[in-house]
């Protein structure tokens, strides 16, 4: 497992493309795919967008991430950073940045390499280049 992290809008995608020869045809959108095609993926992107919808749907984002973890061990996982800033006033909003934090957390201890993104540079957090 891999997981890409940053800001909106710094490179992450490019950063997957890059470094690890994922086209935008193997990567499912957390966005708008269904839940089960993660399971399978080769990326996912924008996986704290799935969270929001998981906490939609009524299903724990936790209890999902916590199977992704065990069921698709070669996933590169692509998500915003969002816990940096001030604490959102709608309890619902400090409820899907925190659900975030937590999954971001299982994804990152279960990754070989995690890689943060600042203006397009990949910044190695775990892991070394091209290891994994």
């Amino acid at each position: 497992m891999k997981m890409i992290i940053g800001g909106a809008y710094q490179g992450k995608v490019g950063c997957a493309t890059e470094l690890f020869g994922i086209n935008e045809e193997d990567m499912v959108n957390g966005s708008a795919c269904d839940f089960e095609e993660v399971f399978s993926a080769v990326c996912i992107k924008s996986y704290h967008k799935m969270i929001a919808r998981l906490l939609a749907e009524g299903v724990d984002p936790v209890q999902f991430t916590s199977r992704l973890c065990e069921t698709n061990k070669d996933v590169v996982v692509i998500m915003d950073e969002i816990g940096c800033g001030i604490v959102p006033l709608v309890k619902s909003e400090r409820v899907r940045r925190e659900a975030t934090g937590r999954c971001g957390c299982m994804i990152a201890k279960e990754s070989d390499v995690v890689i943060r993104v600042i203006c397009g540079i990949p910044t190695y957090l775990k892991g070394a280049p091209h290891e994994g």
